[in-house]
């Protein structure tokens, strides 16, 4: 996908367009296109199908070796902010002026002002400038906002929203939730004309902390699996037990290594595992913690067992559920206050008939009900998760039942037409002009 830009003496701007051609809506976003974010993606390629016509503002460049093929399908024009000011100061001078000429700056300057005194940061100050550049540079003719996640990215669209007389919307998903203080999602919560989010442990959260009047503009809205996107789960998988060194049971784990992820848990699990066990697990994933992860599996003896495969194309990923046993992700709170939501690869997990086990945390039992579709155990708790896992290893009966029901549970009950339906109704009335397909 190529973003049509094009550069001048005041950094990156959008190319004009001819009455009736420009886009109905923008969507903000911290980093796009991210292989961890595929469900925003997944949205997006689907309310284009249904008509839509969007803009993205992405506050940073891709990090990932990888593109999902949605990103490739999915059409909306891509342009970036300075992801520091000093990236491109006359970008951020040139939005200034033009705030202060053109634009609505009086209205902001109380509301931000107000917003340093409680978080007093550079961080704070960059929010302002990249709201800046985007309150210039947007195309003149979207008149809604929308944004993934409360916090850095709902900052400078709410600044941004103010300052061009604009309305905006967001969708809530994990950290956001959870690491954003009190007064800044309720006034965010207040300045949005509706929000959604994709827990009902986050949307419960969110309606805690939103100003009486204004809680009903959060809304529980889960995201689905597109199952067109995903192959059939194949019919049966070998009935291996952990018994016979020369045919292992699989394990798989997807994720990044993140501390919330707590694949150190997993890693401490596996290392309790008898010695008769005969397991191998496949790790797929980047993340800080990866040289941690591998130096803690050579102290507890697990490197022959362990193969980490890095970041991986998503038809890597799930060929690798297809050919996997058992799925394990063992979530936890990070010390920082980061948590999952419902993470999307259970799910995925699902489409292929895998089993999981995960824990009883954050959105996961929204999914999976223990014993039932699915294993959970206590977060941060290896003891547990080493006797669960010694119990499904050896039990390919068990697997088998559990992974069909969770198949059974995703297309009952977690149907992405009726999330991508709702998102329509909402986002409606603020693209009243949009074409049809």
């Amino acid at each position: 996908m190529q973003a049509r830009l094009r550069e001048d003496g005041a950094g990156l701007a959008p190319v004009s367009h001819g009455e009736g051609t420009s886009p109905r809506l923008a969507i903000v976003l911290k980093g796009y296109p991210r292989l961890s974010e595929t469900f925003i993606a997944q949205e997006i390629l689907a309310l284009e199908q249904a008509g839509y016509v969007f803009d993205i503002w992405s506050l940073r460049r891709p990090t990932d070796r990888y593109r999902h093929p949605m990103h490739e399908q999915i059409t909306a024009r891509l342009f970036y902010l300075p992801e520091y000011l000093r990236d491109d100061p006359r970008r951020v001078m040139r939005g200034l002026g033009h705030v202060l000429w053109r634009l609505n700056w009086r209205a902001l300057l109380p509301v931000f002002l107000r917003d340093l005194a409680r978080d007093f940061s550079a961080s704070r100050v960059r929010r302002l400038g990249q709201a800046l550049v985007l309150a210039r540079e947007v195309d003149p003719a979207i008149r809604h906002l929308h944004v993934h996640f409360l916090h850095t990215p709902a900052s400078v669209t709410r600044y941004a929203a103010i300052l061009t007389d604009r309305s905006f919307s967001f969708s809530a998903h994990a950290k956001d939730i959870w690491t954003t203080p009190d007064w800044e999602r309720r006034e965010k919560i207040a300045g949005a004309r509706w929000g959604v989010t994709c827990t009902r442990d986050g949307w419960s959260e969110l309606r805690r902390v939103a100003e009486p009047g204004t809680r009903e503009r959060v809304e529980l809205v889960y995201h689905g699996l597109d199952l067109a996107r995903f192959p059939q789960p194949p019919d049966s998988r070998e009935p291996v037990d952990g018994s016979d060194p020369t045919r292992p049971v699989q394990l798989l784990a997807v994720g990044r290594a993140v501390e919330k992820k707590g694949f150190d848990d997993l890693l401490a699990a596996l290392g309790r595992l008898p010695p008769a066990l005969h397991w191998q697990l496949v790790h797929i994933g980047g993340g800080e913690l990866l040289d941690t992860l591998k130096a803690r599996a050579a102290e507890l003896g697990l490197t022959e067992r362990i193969e980490w495969r890095g970041s991986q194309a998503q038809g890597a990923v799930v060929e690798a559920m297809r050919q996997a046993d058992l799925f394990v992700l063992p979530s936890r709170p990070a010390g920082d206050g980061d948590r999952d939501g419902l993470p999307n690869v259970l799910m995925e997990a699902a489409t292929q008939a895998l089993p999981a086990i995960s824990t009883d945390f954050a959105g996961v039992p929204e999914f999976i009900e223990n014993g039932v579709n699915g294993v959970l155990v206590q977060p941060k708790a290896p003891v547990e998760l080493a006797e669960a896992l010694a119990t499904l290893i050896a039990d390919p009966a068990e697997r088998q039942r559990l992974g069909q029901a969770a198949y059974q549970r995703l297309i009952s009950a977690f149907s992405f037409e009726a999330g991508i339906s709702r998102l329509d109704e909402l986002m409606g009335p603020f693209a009243a002009a949009r074409p049809r397909s």
